[in-house]
C-alpha cells in the first residue's frame, strides 16, 4: 500500500514539478499527499509514464531554460555534439554557424560561461528524473510486481548512463597546460534520491573509485529488473544496453578484463548486427531511423523539438531549415585522409574528388557539386524532407550501437590477455563489416589502443562515442597540419596529449551554492593555449613541469 502510495505522489509531483538540479534540490514529496483507492489502484500507469517521460527528456528542446534562449540547448544530442567537437574531428566552412565550436577551439571555457553551464545542469536533469522514480522504487523488493521492477530498474540505467557522462566530461586528466593536481582523481557529487537540501549545499566531488562504484551499483539494479522484463522499445535501455554501460564504465577504471566479458555479453545479449553499406548510405534513411545495430536510441517529435533545437539540424548539411546548411559540417581532413578509398565509410564525406564516389543526396547532384570538400554526408533528414523541420528532424538518435561494443573487446582484450588476441578481434570486425581488405599488425600495446580510437572516431564521427576513449589514451592533438581544412586560426592548435578543455569546469552558480566545491573546482582551459595557431610542427606552450609522458 506504502508502495502505490509513493507512485501517485511520484505521479503528482511529474504534473507540478520545477527545475531541480544540484545546487537546488527540492523535497519532492510532500509529507501530507494522501492518494485516493482509485488513485492507488492507478499506480502502475502512473510509475509507467513517469519512466516513458526519461527518453523524450533526453531530446528535449530548450531542456534547461525552458526557451528559446541558446540553440544548443537540446538534451542528449547537445552533448553529442559537444563530445564530437572536443575531439577535433569536425570542421566548418563558417563556423559563425556552428554553436558548439568554443569546445573545439578551446576557448570560453570559464566556470560562468555557457559551455560549462550546458552540459553539467543537462545531465543532472536527467539525474534528478531518474531520482523520482527510483525514490518510490525498491528493485530489491520481493513484493513489487516484474513490471514494476523493471520501470525501476530503467530508472536506475538513466542515472548511471548520467553519472557516465558527467564523469568523463568533468573528471580531470593530466595535461601540460593546466595545472589539475589538486582536484585528480575527483568528479561531481553524487546526488541521489536520499539528497536534502542541507546536503546538497556541502556535497563534496565524489572520487574516482567512489563514482565507479556508484555507477556499477545503479547497474547491478538495473540488471536485477532487465532479467525479466522486456522495455517496450528500445528507446529505453534494456539489460543489453546495461551490459554495454557495464563496459564503458570498466573501460574508464582501467578494468578491461571486465570490460572486455561485458561488451560481449552486451553483443551477444543484444543480438544486434552492424550497419551494413547500404544502411549507412542511405538517402532518405540513413542515419535517422534505427537499424539492428542500434541498441538504444531516441526518438523526438515536433513537440519536444524547435525549428532549430534539434539534432537533424544541427548535423545534417542536407537539412534547409538547420544551422549546419550554413556551417557546412566536414570531418577534418586528417582523420578523412587516414581512411582506406575500400572502406564504405569514406564516402559519407565529399571527397576532393568527386569523381571517385557516386555520392547520392536527395538535393540532387547540383547541389553536391557546390558543397565544400570533406563535408558530411552521414546524417539525412527523414524521409529525405529537407525543408520541413517537422518532418525531417524527428529522427531516430543512437546512443550506443553494437560497433562500439565489438571496439571495446578488442582494445579489452588486447590490454588484458595479449594484443595479437586483440588485433584479431579487430581484424575480424573491420574484414566482415567496413573494409574487406583490412589488415592492422601492431606487436605494442599503446599502438594498437590509437589504431582502434582512430577506428572509433571514424565510426562515431558526430556521435561523441569516441571521445571518452581519447581523453583516456590521451593521443596529441593535431588539428594544425599542412592542408588543414580548419579555415580560422581559433582552431589551428596542436597539443602535446589532450587539449586543457577536455576536463570542463563545473558552473559557479553550482560552486557558489555547495560550500564543499569550493577552492576545488577544475582549472580553466580558457586561453591555455595562446598561440593561434600553433605552429605546424610544433606543440602549444603549456606548463611543461606538467607534463608526464
Amino acid at each position: 500500500m506504502i508502495m502505490k502510495k509513493n507512485i501517485f505522489k511520484l505521479f503528482s509531483a511529474m504534473v507540478v514539478s520545477a527545475t531541480v538540479l544540484t545546487g537546488c534540490i527540492e523535497e519532492v514529496f510532500p509529507e501530507d499527499s494522501t492518494a485516493t483507492s482509485e488513485q492507488i489502484g492507478a499506480s502502475a500507469t502512473a510509475l509507467e509514464a513517469a519512466v516513458s517521460g526519461m527518453p523524450s527528456q533526453m531530446v528535449q528542446g530548450y531542456l534547461v531554460y525552458g526557451s528559446q534562449t541558446h540553440e544548443t540547448d537540446l538534451g542528449y544530442p547537445s552533448l553529442m555534439l559537444a563530445q564530437s567537437e572536443l575531439l577535433g574531428d569536425v570542421v566548418d566552412t563558417d563556423y559563425g554557424y556552428d554553436w558548439w565550436w568554443p569546445f573545439n577551439a578551446s576557448l570560453q571555457m570559464y566556470d560562468n560561461g555557457y559551455y560549462s553551464y550546458l552540459p553539467y545542469f543537462t545531465l543532472y536533469k536527467f539525474v534528478k528524473s531518474a531520482n523520482d522514480v527510483i525514490s518510490v522504487v525498491d528493485v530489491t523488493d520481493p513484493t513489487i510486481t516484474d513490471e514494476i521492477r523493471g520501470l525501476g530498474s530503467i530508472s536506475h540505467a538513466f542515472r548511471a548512463f548520467s553519472y557516465y557522462t558527467l564523469m568523463v566530461l568533468f573528471e580531470p586528466v593530466e595535461n601540460i597546460y593546466t595545472d589539475c593536481s589538486k582536484v585528480l582523481g575527483l568528479t561531481v557529487p553524487i546526488v541521489t534520491e536520499e539528497t536534502t537540501n542541507d546536503i546538497a549545499k556541502s556535497n563534496p566531488r565524489a572520487t574516482h573509485e567512489e563514482m565507479v562504484n556508484f555507477i556499477l551499483s545503479d547497474l547491478d539494479k538495473a540488471e536485477i529488473g532487465l532479467e525479466s522484463y522486456i522495455p517496450t522499445s528500445k528507446n529505453f535501455p534494456d539489460l543489453a544496453v546495461v551490459y554495454g554501460l557495464k563496459a564503458k564504465v570498466y573501460m574508464w577504471d582501467g578494468q578491461f578484463d571486465k570490460a572486455a566479458e561485458y561488451a560481449r555479453k552486451a553483443i551477444d545479449k543484444s543480438g544486434a548486427t552492424p550497419m551494413n553499406e547500404a544502411q549507412w548510405h542511405n538517402p532518405t534513411t540513413g542515419f535517422n531511423t534505427a537499424t539492428s545495430a542500434w541498441m538504444w536510441y531516441l526518438h523526438p517529435t515536433a513537440s519536444n523539438m524547435g525549428n532549430l533545437a534539434n539534432f537533424i539540424g544541427h548535423i545534417s548539411n542536407e537539412a534547409d531549415w538547420g544551422y549546419a546548411s550554413l556551417s557546412k559540417l566536414q570531418m577534418a581532413r586528417s582523420l578523412y585522409d587516414a581512411i582506406p578509398t575500400t572502406d564504405f565509410r569514406k564516402y559519407s564525406y565529399l571527397d576532393p574528388d568527386r569523381s571517385v564516389y557516386a555520392y547520392q543526396s536527395v538535393r540532387g547532384n547540383e547541389w553536391l557539386d557546390e558543397q565544400p570538400d570533406y563535408m558530411s554526408l552521414k546524417f539525412r533528414p527523414v524521409g529525405g524532407d529537407y525543408s520541413t523541420y517537422s518532418v525531417g528532424a524527428a529522427a531516430d538518435i543512437p546512443v550506443m550501437r553494437v560497433e562500439e561494443m565489438y571496439l571495446i573487446e578488442a582494445e579489452a582484450v588486447g590490454a588484458s590477455q595479449s594484443v595479437a588476441a586483440g588485433v584479431q578481434l579487430l581484424n575480424n570486425f573491420m574484414k566482415q563489416n567496413r573494409q574487406s581488405d583490412y589488415s592492422f599488425n601492431a606487436g605494442d600495446l599503446r599502438s594498437f589502443q590509437l589504431e582502434v580510437l582512430k577506428q572509433m572516431r571514424i565510426e562515431f564521427w558526430g556521435e561523441g562515442v569516441a571521445f571518452p576513449t581519447a581523453k583516456r589514451l590521451k593521443p596529441d592533438v593535431i588539428q594544425h597540419y599542412e592542408g588543414t581544412n580548419f579555415k580560422e586560426d581559433n582552431f589551428k592548435i596542436n597539443c602535446k596529449g589532450v587539449k586543457p578543455n577536455w576536463t570542463l569546469m563545473i558552473p559557479k552558480t553550482e560552486v557558489d551554492s555547495n560550500i564543499a566545491l569550493q577552492g576545488m573546482n577544475n582549472p580553466d582551459p580558457t586561453g591555455a593555449i595562446p598561440k593561434r595557431p600553433t605552429p605546424i610542427g610544433e606543440f602549444a606552450p603549456g606548463n611543461l613541469s606538467l607534463i608526464h609522458i
